[in-house]
């Protein structure tokens, strides 16, 4: 898992969704973070303005976890 990618996930996720940095691991869903469908949309648009990589909604179905998200943006980097 790279780990840039983790920190930025941790670092949105805390400061944009006020999620506890103790509570985000690669296995955690969103749901389980307290992110609702349009909290993961907002997070995504936030990612692109960080990363760069633009993920589509069809890519984001099967997105559910931390982990899941990382791979993602990883692949579309790649």
């Amino acid at each position: 898992m790279s780990q840039d990618l983790f920190a930025t996930f941790t670092e949105l996720l805390t400061e944009e969704f006020g999620v506890p940095e103790d509570d985000i691991k690669p296995e955690a869903t969103f749901e389980a973070l307290g992110l609702d469908s349009l909290d993961v949309v907002e997070l995504t648009l936030v990612l692109e303005e960080k990363t760069g990589v633009k993920l589509e909604d069809e890519e984001l179905e099967d997105v559910k976890t931390v982990q899941d998200a990382i791979d993602k943006v990883a692949e579309k980097q790649a």
